[in-house]
């Protein structure tokens, strides 16, 4: 259950089978709490590892594996970070992919923020 005390910030990154990065603004200071993303269509070969940052610093407990093996468009994949997770009004989030997959498809991480 979500409290009014949480916001929802979000980005797409168009392929996450191709090393590359996202960028999302914070509009408010609070803590990162939980990071989900979906997958928009299936991977081929190997796993991508997603790694997420704030202002360059890595956030633990915010990498997560989106798995090749049984992938679909709809996969739901979470993270949950336990440190180096405080945000303030201003910094920006970087969520990165290793582009482990062989297959172009793209993904949205919605990540949850609470004040």
């Amino acid at each position: 259950m979500r409290t009014l005390n949480d916001y929802f910030i979000s980005g797409t990154m168009t392929d996450v089978g191709t090393a590359g990065s996202i960028y999302i603004n914070v509009p408010d200071r609070g803590k990162i709490i939980k990071i989900i993303s979906v997958l928009h269509g299936a991977i081929t070969v190997a796993d991508s590892l997603i790694t997420t940052a704030i202002n360059g610093t890595t956030v633990t407990g915010g990498g997560m594996t989106i798995a090749y093996t049984g992938s679909a468009a709809g996969n739901v994949t979470t993270a949950e970070p336990t440190a180096a997770n405080n945000v303030e009004e201003g910094d920006y989030i970087k969520i990165t992919s290793d582009g482990g997959a062989s297959s172009v498809a793209a993904i949205t991480f919605t990540v949850i923020i609470r004040r």
